[in-house]
């Protein structure tokens, strides 16, 4: 199974806003160890690579919404407390309304999350706080640039996917700026018909979505701000649209909770079970398979990044036992866990050698 991976041009866009804050772009990659000479031939980037960069952006910037729409600084500690005020809501749609909520007494924010309900389908958009007048607003959303608007809607996409524990499958996104504007691949990171030069940005999804349990709790929740926004990022794919694609999409990439059963993706896909067997099959693969590589290049990934303790990887792999993600592991790898921290593999990835 091949690892995450964005677009070159996703970081590119990230540090373009960072060079016209003054900061020392070659710095930032070198430490991050990401080569530029990768970023002229527009190859594609590990996302963990970029996820470091995007962390190391926001503690050198102080604002952990840098690179999304808002003005200003968002206080370091924002995202960590926005999380713990809808992490216990009973539904996603709950969880939405209370982000809004949030959004209105957060310092330094200008726009939050604005549900619409509608019925067969609800919209999330991006809406100008109470507090703004309608000036204030066109004049702010004018300014936003696409990278920043379309980095913010994807990473709301993600966030509100991982709130329910599996992705949340768009039926269409737009945006208020023109074609000409939109970055590249932007059709393969929403996964859904996108239209421009709308009058407004948002995206639309089926309204059931709204009624789904938030399955995440403080305990997963502490895990996934260790490594954020890295799971905001790993669900953007590459423009493949093989069923098995689709299928990892699905699953997803935090298995504390359990992956979706067959039936579940086969029903999302509008297919029978029988129907997605048997063309997983086609692509010479199973779905137990598409699983089984799903949890084992996930452990990998988590095991890369050297915040995670080992208990908080066999967390987010669903073991109760470490014990239980050690032998795991070592099927999979060849090593314990421990051993995989000392390997030449962990050392290359951190690029420390």
């Amino acid at each position: 199974m091949k690892q995450p991976t964005v677009p070159s041009s996703y970081v590119k866009q990230l540090l373009l806003q960072v060079e016209e804050q003054g900061y020392d772009v070659n710095e930032l990659l070198n430490y991050v160890g990401i080569d530029s000479q990768d970023l002229d031939k527009d190859n594609i980037i590990p996302a963990d690579r970029f996820s470091a960069l995007y962390q190391r952006v926001m503690y050198i910037a102080q604002d952990e919404f840098f690179g999304m729409i808002s003005v200003g600084k968002v206080p370091t500690g924002t995202f960590r407390m926005m999380c713990l005020a809808i992490i216990h809501s009973r539904t996603l749609g709950e969880a939405i309304s209370r982000a809004s909520d949030f959004h209105e007494i957060c310092r330094g924010a200008r726009i939050k999350p604005d549900l619409v309900r509608g019925g067969r389908y609800a919209k999330v958009s991006f809406a100008a706080l109470d507090s703004n007048s309608p000036e204030e607003s066109e004049a702010f959303f004018s300014s936003q640039s696409a990278a920043q608007t379309t980095t913010s809607l994807s990473m709301w996409h993600h966030f509100i996917s991982w709130l329910i524990g599996e992705r949340v499958i768009l039926k269409a996104v737009y945006f208020k700026f023109s074609k000409d504007d939109a970055i590249a691949q932007s059709r393969a990171r929403f996964r859904a018909e996108v239209k421009f030069d709308q009058h407004d940005t948002a995206m639309v999804f089926p309204s059931r979505y709204l009624e789904y349990p938030v399955v995440q709790n403080e305990t997963t929740l502490q895990a996934f701000l260790k490594t954020a926004p890295y799971q905001l990022l790993v669900m953007v794919g590459s423009e493949d649209s093989t069923l098995r694609e689709q299928v990892i999409a699905m699953i997803g990439r935090d298995f504390s909770i359990a992956p979706p059963s067959a039936e579940q993706v086969a029903k999302t896909l509008n297919m029978s079970v029988s129907t997605l067997r048997r063309r997983v099959l086609e692509e010479e693969t199973t779905y137990q398979k598409i699983k089984d590589d799903c949890r084992r290049q996930s452990s990998i990934d988590y095991m890369n990044s050297p915040e995670l303790s080992i208990n908080d990887v066999a967390g987010l792999m669903g073991f109760d036992e470490p014990s239980a993600f050690f032998r795991s592991f070592k099927r999979w790898t060849g090593m314990t866990p421990g051993e995989y921290r000392q390997s030449s593999a962990y050392a290359d990835n951190l690029g420390i050698n």
